[in-house]
């Protein structure tokens, strides 16, 4: 038996004894509303839930392939893969959802001095700390770079002034990664990545509610906040290269299904149709509607190996390439594709709101509908990813 074939039935093993029972059959994702993102605030609804984090994180497996100095699991490539493989086999439910593991964790390993990453990732991979990410401003979205919250040297700390927006869970999270400027006389060059707790006096969440009628997304204000000098990653003015490496980390995941925020969703089209339209013989009974659902599944089915293959090539290159700007786009497009055949299928039940009539699923999948709208815009907009694709994956050059 190889080394991998080894691993294979030792991962299996011990999943299947240490796998609580609800935490199977998922298809990677946790039920609705029992998703564990860690965090001093977290409460489980489902005691297994608990569980299974801290069972997974005693072996380093939510971050299964970083170094086990720093509490992740030490894994090869290949044995991460046997263990997704193995994970996949059972549905194993993911046991942490945490930006700390998608963003953050990746560029400390790059970018951190050896105190912040013994600080700070362990804690990551035991959902011990949730962090938010503070990067767009009302004044600098699609043109990050722009931003103008100020970080000024104050000798023995900084103090930080200005306002994000669209800080995905802010009013939840415990510490936050933030892109402030500690230059005004340059643009790129004038940006700083730099890490505080959300407890800290002077930070304000204030919760955004969307059409969907959810509020995931917060405005967030800093007024005299005092950070640690030490809490700088990188160097003074070098954020610039920072944030634009966990862009690319942001986006890979968010295409991959990551973030868990209107992607992928758990209702198959195919049983919905059925339901709502009727099926003659095993098909759905409307040939235009199961035509589009059909080339929908082609599309995402490319689209899920497309992932795979360009997840393992990131993980031979240390890292994921421009070439996840793609990815992000193509997932927006095909989420709010499948929402809004969902709807779509569902006819007249699919347009409710609240109130009786109308089931849970249906009423969800006009929320998740109106949410996917966003899928467009967070992470990078679709045309700003078009632009990076032109740019740096084509190399074509801006017409002056």
């Amino acid at each position: 038996m190889s080394d991998l074939e080894s691993f294979r039935s030792e991962v299996r093993s011990w999943l299947d004894a240490n796998c609580p029972p609800s935490m199977r059959g998922t298809s990677g994702r946790p039920a609705q509303g029992e998703e564990v993102w860690g965090g001093r605030r977290q409460t489980y609804k489902n005691p297994e839930a608990k569980l299974w984090l801290e069972r997974m994180a005693a072996k380093g497996w939510t971050a299964p392939t970083w170094p086990k100095a720093y509490g992740g699991g030490g894994l090869s490539r290949d044995e991460a893969k046997v263990l997704d493989s193995e994970m996949r086999r059972i549905g194993a439910a993911a046991p942490l959802l945490s930006f700390g593991l998608w963003m953050l964790g990746p560029v400390l390993l790059e970018y951190g001095n050896e105190q912040q990453k013994r600080e700070h990732l362990p804690k990551i991979v035991r959902g011990e700390i949730r962090w938010c990410q503070g990067y767009s401003e009302p004044g600098a979205g699609s043109d990050l770079a722009g931003l103008r919250t100020r970080c000024e040297d104050r000798g023995d700390h900084y103090l930080i002034n200005g306002q994000k927006i669209w800080t995905s869970y802010a009013d939840q999270a415990d510490w936050i990664f933030c892109l402030v400027r500690t230059d005004t006389s340059k643009k790129h060059e004038g940006i700083s990545f730099i890490l505080f707790d959300m407890a800290t006096p002077g930070v304000e969440a204030r919760p955004i509610r969307l059409i969907s009628g959810s509020s995931p997304f917060c405005e967030t204000f800093f007024t005299d906040v005092k950070v640690p000098k030490e809490n700088l990653v990188g160097r003074l003015n070098g954020g610039w290269e920072i944030a634009k490496r966990l862009l690319q980390y942001e986006r890979q995941n968010i295409s991959a299904g990551g973030f868990g925020s209107g992607f992928g969703g758990g209702l198959e089209l195919e049983d919905v149709a059925k339901k709502y339209v009727g099926e003659v013989d095993g098909r759905i009974d409307d040939g235009d509607l199961r035509a589009r659902i059909a080339e929908h599944r082609m599309q995402a089915r490319a689209f899920a190996l497309t992932v795979r293959r360009l997840a393992d090539e990131a993980k031979t290159a240390n890292g994921p390439s421009p070439a996840v700007s793609i990815l992000k786009y193509a997932a927006a497009r095909l989420n709010q594709e499948r929402c809004e055949l969902l709807v779509e299928a569902m006819g007249y039940q699919g347009l409710g709101w609240e109130g009786e009539g109308f089931g849970p699923a249906e009423v969800q999948a006009m929320r998740d509908m109106l949410r996917s709208k966003g899928n467009s815009i967070e992470g990078g907009t679709s045309e700003i990813n078009l632009n990076v694709v032109a740019k740096r994956v084509l190399g074509l050059m801006d017409h002056q």
